[in-house]
């Protein structure tokens, strides 16, 4: 059990190591984390390899300290592509649950 526990604990760091990588903004995760901004720090040198990899997989690129235009274009392309497939499965799901309540 305690290594169940252990690795909860885990991916919520893992958690807050992607939204710093994500956003560039680690101040602004720390708070939201409710943690020292040097506790985040320690936890993206440990993490960062193996989130960074996860991220890259999945075609998600890492903002820097200081994102150039280019970076945050890229970012909000992506962010972008991510809102359209979304509003896509929900009309796919809203089509399904009018399909379900006519039945």
């Amino acid at each position: 059990m305690p290594n169940k526990k252990i690795a909860v604990v885990e991916e919520v760091k893992k958690k807050y190591v992607r939204m710093a990588l994500e956003t560039g903004n680690n101040a602004s995760i720390a708070r939201k984390a409710g943690i020292d901004r040097s506790t985040l720090k320690k936890w993206m040198i440990e993490y960062q390899d193996e989130v960074g990899d996860q991220m890259e997989k999945e075609d998600i690129s890492i903002l820097s300290d200081e994102p150039t235009h280019d970076e945050l274009q890229k970012k909000y392309d992506q962010a972008m592509k991510l809102l359209g497939e979304k509003e896509l499965e929900v009309a796919f799901l809203r089509e399904i649950v009018k399909k379900n309540t006519l039945v």
